[in-house]
């Protein structure tokens, strides 16, 4: 297995167990929020005129309508923010520098799973927030919907073990907890590995395995399996004998989720 940012520590000041020194580079380029999914972060926010984005990595998903303060560590995550992207500071979601209840409201997506010791970092984040806390994250059980579990189960097994469950967020975030499925649009511009749910070919090009940590875990040859068996099978017509109604899907109902607490 790759070494891992809780291995042997990032230089960019990674926090968790993936290197975003070494996986980061292209996330501005995949990793692009989408519109559609960014609608249903936005509304759980409320009406909320300050927000804390804690993982907030490049800036996806960020509100453009109040004020926005965010959270990262890695310092390659940070340099790809866009120019004129809110604040941000170097700092881990078990510790925020922030006085309690200093936002209206607090977010993180793509982030628990990262998370040294996820309780504190949801500590935290019901901490400084004096409304909700919305968190945009995988459901570990859901998973298997996903075609990928037939080509590299490797890959969702460390998403397995990655992703928190709801029950686990929900008792961490205390309160009245409350999630939803986020359906994962054809055309999602965040390339998360479901995004190509409708596109496998996506899923063979390098650059864009890079830009979802979880690829980062997996050995090369199995790696190198899976674009073998893949490739064949989009070739010879198996995956779409097999899938190919998922071209023309709008939308694929994964294991894409929102969970959100509102103070108790």
């Amino acid at each position: 297995m790759p070494a891992t940012a809780r291995d042997h520590g990032s230089h960019d000041g990674s926090a968790g167990d993936a290197d975003y020194g070494a996986i980061g580079v292209s996330y501005r380029r995949y990793r692009r929020p989408d519109p559609r999914i960014a609608r249903v972060v936005t509304a759980a926010l409320g009406p909320a005129r300050t927000v804390c984005n804690v993982g907030a990595g490049a800036g996806s998903y960020e509100p453009t309508d109040r004020g926005v303060v965010a959270v990262e560590p890695s310092a390659t995550m940070r340099v790809q923010r866009p120019s004129g992207a809110a604040p941000v500071l170097a700092a881990t979601a078990e510790a925020l520098p922030f006085a309690t209840g200093a936002f209206e409201a607090a977010m993180t997506t793509f982030s628990v799973h990262q998370w040294a010791d996820l309780a504190a970092g949801l500590a935290e984040l019901r901490r400084i927030s004096r409304g909700p806390v919305a968190v945009l994250t995988g459901d570990p059980g859901r998973l298997d919907r996903f075609w990928l579990a037939h080509y590299c189960p490797e890959v969702l097994d460390v998403e397995r073990r990655r992703y928190p469950s709801v029950a686990e967020l929900a008792e961490g975030l205390r309160g009245h907890v409350r999630h939803q499925v986020v359906p994962v649009p054809l055309d999602c511009l965040d390339g998360f590995n479901e995004a190509y749910y409708g596109r496998p070919e996506a899923l063979l090009d390098p650059l864009a395995r890079r830009s979802c940590s979880a690829w980062s875990f997996v050995e090369g040859g199995v790696v190198d399996r899976f674009e073998a068996h893949l490739g064949a099978d989009l070739a010879d017509g198996t995956w779409d004998r097999r899938w190919g109604d998922l071209r023309s899907r709008p939308e694929f109902a994964g294991s894409l989720v929102l969970v959100v607490a509102e103070p108790g």
